[in-house]
């Protein structure tokens, strides 16, 4: 028994040197080193390429959001734009209302101005009628009173109410003066107390 167990062990000590044998002349050693090194490499590669793949996946962020940002600011500023464009277009509608404001006094004025011509030429007629008829009247009806003065001795007032005759009669002793209603009397009642206060000796 002893015998067959150290046989047994010398078999299995020389299939592990023929197998190590076989190993060495297979170069398995050789080639899983030579795996392991391609192993190494993929690693380093993915390696790399993960970090290459994260700095593009963060610049592309970063341009994202710079892109972002200009969009914000342009949409700002086409806002800004926007409610400038508005306010212009107010302040033109503004200036056309007040220019349209503008002419209608204008043309007020100048219908104005043209009325104001025709009176004041209107005016100057009168006036020149006015002269007209002071020159001929005036000193006729200066001459009626005086005449009629030195007839009746009566002298009249000019600036008295409508309904008013007032004035004084200078008599030979004493002036009497007169204030006489109009508007209670008739005219014949009326001449007869002026005519009354005349003195008929000649």
């Amino acid at each position: 028994m002893a015998q067959n167990d150290a046989m047994h062990d010398d078999d299995l000590a020389k299939s592990g040197e023929a197998l190590i044998e076989f190993i060495k002349s297979s170069k398995a050693e050789s080639a899983l080193r030579g795996a392991r090194e391609n192993l190494q490499e993929f690693f380093d590669h993915h390696i790399k390429t993960k970090k290459t793949t994260t700095e593009l996946l963060n610049g592309l962020v970063h341009a994202e959001e710079e892109v972002g940002q200009k969009l914000l600011d342009l949409e700002r500023q086409k806002s800004q734009m926007a409610q400038e464009i508005e306010r212009m277009e107010q302040e033109v509608q503004r200036s056309l209302s007040k220019s349209q404001i503008l002419d209608s006094e204008q043309e007020y004025l100048q219908k104005e101005l043209e009325r104001l011509r025709d009176t004041e030429q209107e005016i100057q007629t009168l006036q020149q009628e006015v002269d007209e008829d002071t020159t001929e009247v005036i000193p006729s009806a200066i001459y009626v009173a005086q005449l009629y003065f030195k007839v009746t001795k009566i002298k009249l007032e000019v600036d008295t109410e409508p309904h008013i005759l007032r004035g004084v009669h200078y008599g030979a002793d004493v002036a009497a003066p007169i204030n006489i209603d109009t508007s209670t009397r008739s005219p014949c009642e009326i001449s007869d107390d002026l005519w009354s206060l005349v003195n008929t000796e000649w």
